[in-house]
C-alpha cells in the first residue's frame, strides 16, 4: 500500500488575522497566506519541528469556529515548553497525567496534577486553546514505542532545495541578529533543519 502521510490539520475559525498573529506569536511558521474570489482565503502555517500543517482561513471548512478539539503537539520537555507557552501570553493549563494510564480521558476526567511521576513516555500533558476555543493537546514524548517512524528523509532534489532554502534565509535572520557573519554555519544549519524535520538534536 503507499504511504499516508498527514499532511493538514484544518482548523474552524471565525477571524483569520486574530488567528494568524495568534500562531505567529507562539512561533509556528507561515506558509502561505492566499486570498480568492468570493472571501475566499486560505492560511497555512507549521508548528516548530512539525512536519505536518496547520490549515485556516475564510470558506475553507463548514465546522463552527472552535469545535475542533485534541490536536496533539508532541514535545521533548512538557515542563518547558508549558512554561514557554505561558511567558509568551497563552492560557495553558498546567502540567498534568491521568490516573488511568498513559492516554487521557476526554476533558477534565481522571486529571492529576503534575507530570508523570515516572515521566513516562506519552504519559504527560498540558493543553491550551486558539481565540476561538479550538483545543491543542502538549504531550511529552521521550521515547517512541517500536514501529514508529523516527527518521525524516528528504524524498527529492527540490525537497532538499526548499529545506535549505528555508535554512538560508533563517540564517540569514540570525546573522542579522548577531550583527556578523556566522563561522559555524554547519552547525546552526544542522540543527535548524534537524528541527524543522522533527528530529532530535
Amino acid at each position: 500500500m503507499e504511504d499516508l502521510k498527514l499532511e493538514i490539520v484544518v482548523l474552524p475559525v471565525s477571524d483569520v488575522d486574530r488567528t494568524k498573529a495568534f500562531f505567529n506569536r507562539i512561533g509556528f511558521r507561515e506558509n502561505a497566506d492566499f486570498s480568492g474570489e468570493g472571501g475566499f482565503r486560505v492560511v497555512q502555517v507549521t508548528p516548530p519541528g512539525s512536519t505536518a500543517s496547520i490549515i485556516f482561513g475564510s470558506r475553507v471548512t463548514d465546522a463552527v469556529p472552535g469545535s475542533t478539539h485534541g490536536v496533539y503537539l508532541v514535545v521533548d520537555d512538557i515542563v518547558k515548553a508549558q512554561k514557554d507557552l505561558a511567558t509568551q501570553g497563552v492560557e495553558v493549563s498546567e502540567v498534568f497525567h491521568d490516573a488511568g494510564g498513559v492516554f487521557h480521558h476526554a476533558g477534565t476526567e481522571g486529571r492529576v496534577p503534575g507530570p508523570d511521576p515516572e515521566r513516562q513516555s506519552y504519559a504527560s500533558f498540558a493543553t491550551f486553546t486558539d481565540p476561538d476555543g479550538n483545543m491543542f493537546v502538549l504531550q511529552e514524548v521521550t521515547r517512541r514505542l517500536p514501529g514508529r517512524v523516527e527518521h525524516a528523509i528528504y524524498h527529492s532534489a527540490a525537497e532538499l532545495e526548499h529545506a535549505l532554502r528555508e535554512a538560508a534565509a533563517a540564517h540569514g535572520r540570525h546573522e542579522k541578529e548577531i550583527g556578523r557573519e556566522d563561522p559555524d554555519w554547519p552547525t546552526w544549519y544542522a540543527a535548524y533543519m534537524a528541527k524543522a524535520a522533527g528530529l532530535g538534536a
